[in-house]
């Protein structure tokens, strides 16, 4: 009944409602599986089209849940109960590269990647980079606020979103934000939509910053026999007022894990590594990754490769890309939180991770974004162990929040991370409900997802 509605409103090319498109869009990279089962799955091509699929189900009263490639790790894309699946993969045009102005307009469903691809040939650079770049959508980045190595240096999502155009949940179509490189006209509902899950508005379009592509890239790759001695010279660099492009680490049981799985030739005795890159003028560059190395060995390095080459700079970072499919062969079961500390804070995060992980008996592997204090911490386990691992979870996230941290740096909260998200944020979770329950009154854009009303 729903699936023929929509087709009256959108056309039948547009609207899917067999059991095999309802099952294939009921779930996300989320390692849990799926929650719900939608009962129709839409893949408008137009702003026109997502706002007769809001007005309709404002109308209705039927939950619409929005979904770029449907990447996310924390069920944001997933449905919960029924209810309708809005896909952008055909929203997936690059309308304009604006040169004069150094900025892009896109629609939602355009890949990080692609995008990158295309302003590379002209010179210009956008540097949000999540680790699924290569697959996951703009929309998506925007409505979780991806990061990803490069955020140490550029920033996040949010700091090359200029505009955007979204409809709110009646169906209402609205520009926020400004082209202009400033704007103080209202309130900034720009900022508030970048970040908020697919709960506040559904976005059709998005004016992005490009900036210079660099000129020149230095990688480098430092080994270290203690991983407090790696957590420490990340603290160390900053303080040295050394910016690094990426400062990526990785942990014993990543190291191990990768040399497993790619035999690329990493030291397995190592306790922690580090993956450095600077950017910038050829003229600079060489200084750069020079005192980052000077840092790295002072703190206790025991050995350090500089790539000379493209081919050899890639090679270093095979280490890193490699992680995540490496070391789901070590268990069962991973649950994988990225939380994220003041950089000053990572050597106590690392050292009571460990301490959590003994106390429980739990495998861990820690690595990431070490550069901007964002470490991802994996619980590799058994379905026998499910109960400690949640009780390690939750340790972590107050660990994390003692330390003056988020219990999310990248992932968002979608479903699997409501329940805590009152650690951190207190008593501004009533207010956030004010917003959403003022911006969506009927609860029907992406229920479920951040908190419960």
């Amino acid at each position: 009944m729903l699936g023929k509605k929509l087709r009256e409103v959108l056309g039948s090319e547009k609207v899917k409602d067999s059991q095999s498109w309802r099952l294939s869009y009921a779930y996300d990279g989320t390692p849990t599986g799926y929650r719900g089962v939608p009962d129709v799955v839409v893949f408008p091509e137009t702003t026109e089209d997502v706002a007769k699929i809001l007005a309709f189900a404002s109308e209705e009263g039927i939950p619409v849940y929005p979904r770029g490639a449907g990447s996310g790790l924390t069920g944001g894309a997933a449905p919960l109960e029924g209810g309708i699946v809005v896909s952008t993969e055909k929203m997936n045009s690059i309308v304009e590269i604006d040169e004069d102005n150094l900025g892009v307009l896109v629609e939602p469903g355009v890949v990080t990647y692609d995008l990158q691809v295309e302003v590379e040939k002209r010179g210009l650079f956008y540097p949000p980079d999540p680790s699924s770049y290569k697959y996951s959508t703009i929309g998506g980045n925007i409505a979780e606020n991806a990061g990803g190595p490069r955020c140490v240096k550029y920033g996040v999502t949010k700091d090359y979103v200029m505009q955007l155009e979204v409809v709110f949940a009646d169906g209402t179509v609205a520009k926020v934000g400004s082209k202009a490189v400033k704007s103080v006209a209202g309130y900034n509902l720009k900022d508030l939509i970048v970040g908020s899950e697919g709960t506040l508005a559904f976005i059709t379009k998005a004016y992005l910053k490009l900036i210079p592509k660099p000129e020149a890239v230095r990688t480098a790759l430092a080994v270290f026999p203690k991983v407090e001695q790696a957590a420490q010279a990340v603290a160390d660099m900053f303080k040295a007022k050394v910016i690094p492009t990426a400062c990526e680490f990785l942990d014993k049981n990543s190291i191990v894990a990768v040399e497993r799985y790619a035999k690329i030739g990493l030291p397995t005795y190592a306790e922690g590594l580090l993956i450095i890159e600077v950017d910038g003028y050829e003229a600079v560059v060489d200084e750069l990754i020079s005192r980052a190395v000077e840092v790295c060995k002072a703190a206790g390095a025991e050995e350090i490769k500089t790539a000379a080459t493209k081919q050899e700079r890639e090679a270093l970072w095979m280490a890193r890309r490699a992680v995540s499919p490496a070391i789901v062969q070590l268990k069962p079961k991973k649950i994988n939180e990225d939380v994220v500390v003041p950089r000053s804070r990572i050597p106590e995060l690392i050292k009571n991770v460990y301490r959590i992980a003994d106390k429980y008996n739990l495998m861990v592997v820690n690595f990431g974004h070490a550069g901007d204090g964002n470490i991802h911490v994996n619980f590799m386990y058994e379905p026998h162990e499910a109960d400690r691992v949640e009780q390690a979870v939750r340790e972590v996230f107050e660990l994390t929040v003692a330390l003056e941290g988020s219990i999310s740096g990248e992932h968002g909260i979608g479903w699997m991370k409501k329940e805590f998200l009152p650690l951190e944020v207190g008593p501004a979770l009533e207010k956030m409900k004010a917003v959403k329950r003022a911006l969506d009154p009927k609860n029907i854009l992406n229920p479920g997802k951040v908190f419960d009303l």
